[in-house]
C-alpha cells in the first residue's frame, strides 16, 4: 500500500505539474461566494512558500497552524515527535491545539475525511497515511487542504 500511495502522488504530480491556476484569495475562504476583482497574476518565485492567510474557523486555523508547524519543526514518521523535535502530523495538530482534545479531535476528523477523498476510503487512519510517505509534502499539502475544507464547512 505504502508504494501504492507513493506512486499515486508521483503520478499525480506529473499529469497534474503543467496546469495553470489562478491565485487563491485565502481571506475570502467560507465567504459567502461573490465574483472576485480581476487580479494580475504575481510574479513566480519558486523558492518562497506560498502565503497563506490565518483561517478565521477553529479547526480550519488549527489545521493552518499544524500545516505551518510541519514546514517550521520539521516532519517524521512512526512518532507524534521525533528525538530531533520533528512531528508527524497528528502531532502538530496536538501541539497546536493548546491541550484541546476536543478540537484536536475535530481537526483529525476533517483531516482524515480530506484524505479519504484524495486517497481513497481504505486509508485506515491519519497517522497511517503519514507514515507511508518518505518526506513531509504529502502530508503538509493534506493539511493545508484540510483546513481550506474546514473553512469552507465554517468549522
Amino acid at each position: 500500500m505504502d508504494a501504492r500511495l507513493a506512486l499515486a502522488a508521483v503520478a499525480y504530480e506529473v499529469n497534474t505539474a503543467h496546469i495553470q491556476t489562478p491565485p487563491v484569495d485565502w481571506t475570502r475562504i467560507g465567504a459567502p461566494s461573490a465574483p472576485l476583482a480581476p487580479t494580475s497574476p504575481a510574479p513566480p518565485n519558486p523558492t518562497a512558500p506560498p502565503a497563506l492567510a490565518p483561517h478565521a474557523t477553529p479547526i480550519a486555523a488549527l489545521l493552518h497552524r499544524a500545516s505551518l508547524r510541519l514546514r517550521t519543526d520539521g516532519w517524521c514518521a512512526g512518532a507524534l515527535t521525533d528525538e530531533d523535535g520533528h512531528l508527524c502530523s497528528q502531532g502538530a495538530i496536538r501541539r497546536e491545539s493548546g491541550g484541546d482534545r476536543h478540537l484536536e479531535a475535530q481537526a483529525m476528523t476533517v483531516l482524515l475525511e480530506e484524505i479519504r477523498r484524495r486517497f481513497g476510503p481504505d486509508v485506515e487512519s491519519v497517522p497511517t497515511f503519514n507514515d507511508a510517505w518518505g518526506n513531509g509534502r504529502e502530508p503538509t499539502r493534506m493539511l493545508e487542504q484540510a483546513a481550506v475544507l474546514a473553512a469552507a464547512r465554517g468549522l
